[in-house]
């Protein structure tokens, strides 16, 4: 059968791609391969049962999936604690707070409501290695558990859940946000509920937008793939900064006080040299994909703190993380994962922290974001080549010397293949927007012709 699972679980045209169906039939094979762990044995040799977290942002088809994803987790003797609407780190979270055998979360992310996905997590709120994720589709044509009557896993609703999640936020921080006026953009998404709540309690002034979610207007024109919106209503509201999250709130990404955006690469710059200055960051050291700005290691540079570089992706991100320990990586994206709090990444959280660190400081955030000066950055989709030649040809190889040569330490030059279509992304960083502009339309002119289908 097809390969599921890609880079964030299960995604797909909610009941055309992702039915409930197939639903169903993940969740059952889901309680085969992660509900015969040694933490659910040894609640079977207490005579109770496995246990899940459930939880989902707010798209309409949420509710049906989220039904045959219960009942096909009940169905196998597994208790589900039924969460509700709450954002993906929030239920990664729950699974370690309470010692849950695994979790379930409902949600497409930062894609348009008819969309939907199933992300899977393991004990202790960790995603899935690919391996696991392989173990779960060969299970869906196998047997699956049928137990009868005490056996039978019971559906109940998590009661305390946001409370719980609130308080862990809450305690993450250093200090209070007294004093600083915040625009919530929450993307008619799972931060409706929490996001404006906790940045109250932590003591901002919060002013919202993107906060009514009704099924199919999350993402749509909000959020933190539309910036437009969060930049007019900080400049509206006089605010001191805007956050803007996703649908299911594991990414962040700002505006200041002016309307500009500020990025995950920024966002990463303030706060690894907010923690280093506070003891917290592991080695002095960040870990950012390849993708990340080159401003950002010229500022880590700076400061003495080492940038591991990774795939695209924050999973690749959190294995490099988790391999060495590290406390901060992420994406530009707004992907921000800190390792101290969180197991993956977390928007509400990443937010909370920035407003804590203009609180410490008394710096805007336009001021704490002059740490990194962002090198203009070009990224061309070159169309109609093949990209299994792009490794080994000798002229491409050629011309990204020669760009490199002409760069020197003010740029960087980055060819990808793209995994999934004909195509081949290539990326330039340099000094000034002309040479960027110059350089990327040059290589790309090579790869044209050299790959050409």
């Amino acid at each position: 059968m097809p390969q599921l699972f890609g880079t964030d679980g299960v995604r797909g045209l909610a009941n055309a791609d992702l039915t409930a169906d197939l639903a169903l039939g993940l969740a059952q094979a889901t309680a085969v391969v992660l509900g015969q762990g040694r933490s659910a044995e040894a609640r079977r040799a207490a005579g109770k049962r496995p246990v899940a977290v459930l939880a989902r942002d707010p798209r309409i088809s949420g509710e049906f999936l989220s039904a045959a994803v219960a009942a096909g987790l009940a169905s196998s003797g597994v208790d589900v604690l039924e969460a509700g609407v709450l954002p993906t780190p929030a239920t990664a979270f729950l699974i370690a707070d309470i010692d849950a055998d695994f979790g379930v979360m409902i949600s497409a992310s930062h894609n348009p409501a008819p969309d939907n996905g199933i992300k899977i997590f393991a004990r202790g709120g960790t995603k899935l290695p690919d391996a696991v994720e392989r173990r779960i589709e060969e299970y869906l044509d196998r047997p699956k558990l049928s137990p009868t009557g005490a056996d039978v896993g019971r559906i109940v609703r998590f009661a305390d859940a946001e409370d719980r999640y609130v308080v862990h936020l809450l305690g993450s921080l250093p200090n209070r946000l007294d004093g600083i006026h915040v625009v919530l953009d929450c993307a008619h998404g799972a931060a409706a509920g929490v996001s404006p709540e906790t940045f109250r309690d932590a003591g901002a002034r919060v002013t919202i937008i993107g906060n009514d979610p009704d099924g199919m207007n999350i993402n749509d024109g909000v959020g933190s793939t539309h910036l437009d919106l969060l930049s007019r209503a900080v400049l509206e509201h006089g605010a001191d900064l805007g956050i803007a999250h996703d649908g299911d709130a594991d990414r962040c990404l700002a505006v200041d006080a002016d309307g500009k955006i500020v990025d995950g690469d920024q966002i990463m710059a303030i706060l690894a040299v907010s923690m280093q200055e506070r003891g917290k960051l592991k080695d002095d050291t960040l870990v950012a994909t390849v993708m990340s700005n080159l401003g950002l290691h010229v500022a880590m540079r700076e400061h003495g703190i080492t940038v591991v570089q990774t795939g695209v992706g924050d999973r690749y991100v959190l294995e490099a993380m988790n391999e060495h320990a590290y406390s901060l990586g992420g994406e530009q994206s707004g992907h921000v994962i800190m390792a101290d709090y969180a197991t993956t990444g977390d928007g509400i959280l990443t937010g909370l922290h920035i407003v804590a660190e203009m609180a410490r400081t008394g710096k805007t955030l336009a001021q704490l974001a002059e740490v990194m000066q962002v090198y203009p950055q070009i990224l061309v989709n070159v169309t109609g080549v093949d990209r299994n030649r792009l490794v080994g040809d000798e002229v491409v190889d050629a011309a990204v010397r020669d760009a490199e040569a002409e760069l020197g330490d003010e740029g960087r030059v980055l060819l990808r293949p793209s995994g999934t279509e004909p195509l081949v992304r290539v990326m330039v960083e340099a000094a000034d927007q002309p040479t960027a502009d110059r350089l990327a339309h040059r290589l790309a002119d090579v790869v044209r012709e050299r790959l050409a289908i």
